[in-house]
């Protein structure tokens, strides 16, 4: 294809290997002619035509810095606009055709989006009205079912897991029992592989629900065994046999309206009134989103870099960059938003953890 001019924006929540990835999009296209634009904020630099031109000097050094250069948005929704002056929580607007209309004013021949479940999604219905666009997924749950793996769940894994290491110490000398909260709405890929790697006791994930009466015998029998600590890995969409989930609170104007944390609070709670063991509480929280990069989700994310380019060359619109078997290819939009990738209860992974003396909260699994 005659490829001039693209665009490419990132969206949804920051995670390290962003801008390695917008590194890997623009020296490829740069280095064959064509020009680039960055928009600013995701997709609400779309609908404001707010850019930067991307020149070799913009992506020199970014390979291993957080975040994004471009900047991000998680609640910029073309289809349902709530930013002012054009929208708001309450009256929302389809924007959708001036983001289309900008995109033609730009004469951009291509959008690369980088982005997760919401991102894929608003990408996938501009692709239904025509835009040319090639997905790159991130995501670091880690929970998008067409790809083996994400880039920024490595660098999330490798700070949970360290943070496990440190707490151990803390927790041996003081005969503690400590929770530690990790991101995972609905998969609880992060915390499990964390308490594997870091030699957690107890795994609380969304795919298995849990039981109080479970945890705080498991914790009682540690203790009459003689292990005076322990280390609790839950991820914060964890949710008892009730349904219940630790909310703070709810954001219309979010992809993900219901705003989860606490649940590490709530188990430090419920664990020093029913098993009178002194315990705390430690919330990862955004720290796992920010920081340097791992060696591999830098690998991972120039893999998906430059294959997009390579698809929009190809006329591959309408598909996203996979990662499967350690090769990069390439799988429709649609398909990739289509099932979320969640823990198997009955799979090696739990099985594995079980194996190990790790309980999951729960009477049912193990």
């Amino acid at each position: 294809m005659n490829i001039k001019k693209i665009g490419i924006l990132t969206a949804g929540g920051d995670c390290p290997g962003l801008n390695a990835v917008v590194r890997a999009v623009s020296k490829n296209a740069l280095r064959q002619g064509v020009e680039v634009i960055g928009f600013k904020n995701g997709f609400d630099g779309v609908v404001r035509n707010e850019f930067i031109k991307i020149t070799p000097d913009v992506v020199s050094g970014i390979l291993t810095l957080g975040g994004t250069i471009l900047g991000t948005s998680n609640i910029a929704n073309p289809f349902k606009y709530t930013l002012p002056p054009f929208g708001t929580p309450e009256a929302p607007n389809d924007l959708s055709s001036v983001a289309l209309h900008n995109f033609h004013a730009n004469q951009l021949d291509a959008l690369i989006t980088i982005g997760g479940d919401g991102t894929l999604t608003m990408s996938q219905k501009f692709v239904e009205l025509g835009m040319p666009i090639v997905a790159v997924p991130k995501t670091i749950d880690n929970d998008l079912s067409a790809t083996d793996q994400t880039f920024g769940f490595d660098s999330a894994l490798t700070v949970a897991t360290e943070a496990i290491d440190r707490i151990h110490t803390t927790a041996q000398s003081h005969h503690r029992v400590m929770i530690i909260e990790t991101m995972g709405r609905y998969a609880g890929w992060i915390a499990l592989r964390a308490a594997i790697a870091g030699g957690g006791d107890i795994v609380l994930i969304p795919e298995i629900p849990y039981n109080d009466d479970v945890i705080v015998d498991y914790l009682l029998k540690r203790r009459a065994q003689g292990k005076n600590f322990s280390i609790v890995v839950a991820a914060e969409g964890a949710k008892n046999e009730q349904g219940e989930q630790a909310i703070t609170r709810t954001v219309a104007a979010s992809t993900d309206p219901i705003r989860l944390g606490g649940i590490a609070y709530k188990l430090s709670n419920m664990i020093e009134d029913r098993a009178k063991i002194e315990s705390r509480a430690c919330v990862l929280g955004h720290m796992q989103r920010g920081g340097t990069p791992t060696a591999f989700d830098r690998w991972l994310s120039t893999l998906y870099g430059a294959k997009a380019f390579d698809m929009v060359l190809e006329g591959k619109f309408g598909y996203m960059a996979s990662f499967r078997n350690f090769g990069i290819t390439e799988v429709k939009i649609a398909d990739a938003v289509s099932q979320l990738k969640l823990v198997d209860p009955h799979g090696e992974e739990v099985k594995a953890a079980l194996e190990v003396g790790m309980s999951f909260g729960s009477a049912q699994i193990g």
